[in-house]
């Protein structure tokens, strides 16, 4: 696996978590419909060297329902970037996949969803670090079947 794979697969696991993302766009709210606000916690995420070129990516991914009506995730996407916005890895989930891997897609009204995660990667060379950034997108609908959508960005440093 390419280190950008690997860095990207670090920044894909907030995706995994069926929301994503850090400095977040104001969600649209209009009145009687859902709403999220998504944040990854910290942003940019940390890089702590275990050994050699092996590094823990501890973050938390926040999810809040800011409308007054239950959401259904339906589709989380991360698009992994390099500065200038060249693309090296996208990778979406539906709901169907992120129930599998245990997590709910349901955000009940006013509420909100703490995914954290820890995964171990190697990366061989710490100049990747100061370039990449992931836009974490959430889709999903309320429960009059509204379509909402929440982006944010998050980054890595170490």
């Amino acid at each position: 696996m390419t280190t950008l794979r690997r860095i990207a697969l670090a920044l894909s696991l907030a995706a995994l978590a069926a929301c994503g993302g850090g400095p977040q766009t104001a969600p649209t709210a209009i009145p009687g419909r859902g709403a999220l606000a998504v944040s990854v916690v910290p942003n940019p995420i940390r890089a702590t060297l275990v050994s050699g070129t092996t590094y823990d990516f501890a973050f938390e991914v926040i999810v809040r329902e800011t409308g007054g009506r239950p959401v259904n995730v339906t589709d989380v996407t991360a698009t992994v970037q390099l500065p200038g916005g060249f693309t090296v890895a996208r990778e979406s989930y539906d709901a169907g996949r992120i129930q599998a891997l245990g997590y709910a897609t349901t955000i009940p009204a006013n509420g909100e969803r703490r995914y954290r995660f820890a995964p171990r990667k190697e990366v061989p060379d710490e100049r990747l670090f100061g370039g990449v950034s992931a836009r974490l997108t959430v889709e999903g609908s309320d429960d009059m079947s509204a379509p909402v959508t929440a982006s944010t960005t998050v980054t890595v440093e170490r």
